[in-house]
This record gives structure tokens, C-alpha cells and sequence, in this order.
């Protein structure tokens, strides 16, 4: 029994330690994560997407050129694949944020929203904790 609460006991001071380290660079994070903006350009060079941290659409800009195949569902696909690609790389770029207090493949769960991933990780890290008793 003292050993469970000693290893109940540890995993709550690492939490603790990691809620202080979070605690305290909340805000920079904050601000870090707010500033990240990725553009990223399709691979003929005619479509460029701006994404921010969110993988929000903040600016598209076509080249002329695009006009010139009368191909709208090749446009649409070479669009929604351009911003797709530039999300995934400013989630890389949270996820980089973070990983100072967050673990990148639960920082990675958390914000795919698999909420059932993040708690068996969870789990995982309080079993960890009680092994290293």
C-alpha cells in the first residue's frame, strides 16, 4: 500500500511540475502559437495558401495562370490540397511549440481532438509513474 502511494504520490508531483511549467509560460506559448503562420505552395507553383496556427485559411492567392486549363475540379483539389499541406505544418509548428511542457504525440491527440488517445496517454503516464516506484 505505501508503495502505491508513493508512486500515486510522484506521478502527482510531475503533474504538479508540469502544471507550474505550463503555468508559467502560458502566455509566451500563448503568443508563440498565435503568431504561427504557414504558407505553403502547390506543386505547379500556381496556388499559394496561408494558414495560421489553427489551420485557418488567413490568405489564397492564385496566379493568373490557373485560368488558363478550364479544369475547376483539378483547382478545387490543388486548393484544398495546398491548405491541407499548410495546416498539417503549422500544427508541426504547435506541436514544436509546446513540446517543452506537452508531449508532441499528445499535444498531436489533443489537437486532432482525440480526447480517447490523450487519456489513454494519460493513463499510461500514471502506470509509468507507478512503475518507477
Amino acid at each position: 500500500m505505501d508503495v502505491d502511494a508513493a508512486g500515486l504520490q510522484a506521478y502527482a508531483d510531475e503533474l504538479q511540475a508540469r502544471f507550474m511549467a505550463l503555468q508559467s509560460e502560458a502566455l509566451d506559448l500563448h503568443e508563440r502559437t498565435r503568431a504561427v503562420e504557414v504558407t505553403e505552395k502547390s506543386a505547379n507553383g500556381l496556388v499559394s495558401a496561408t494558414v495560421g496556427a489553427g489551420g485557418e485559411l488567413i490568405r489564397l492567392d492564385l496566379d493568373p495562370r490557373v485560368f488558363r486549363d478550364p479544369d475547376a475540379r483539378g483547382l478545387a483539389d490543388t486548393i484544398t490540397d495546398t491548405i491541407h499541406r499548410a495546416a498539417a505544418k503549422a500544427q508541426d509548428k504547435v506541436v514544436e511549440i509546446f513540446e517543452s511542457v506537452v508531449p508532441a504525440d499528445q499535444m498531436r491527440a489533443h489537437l486532432d481532438g482525440d480526447i480517447e488517445t490523450v487519456m489513454k496517454q494519460l493513463a499510461g503516464q500514471m502506470v509509468e509513474g507507478d512503475d518507477r516506484r
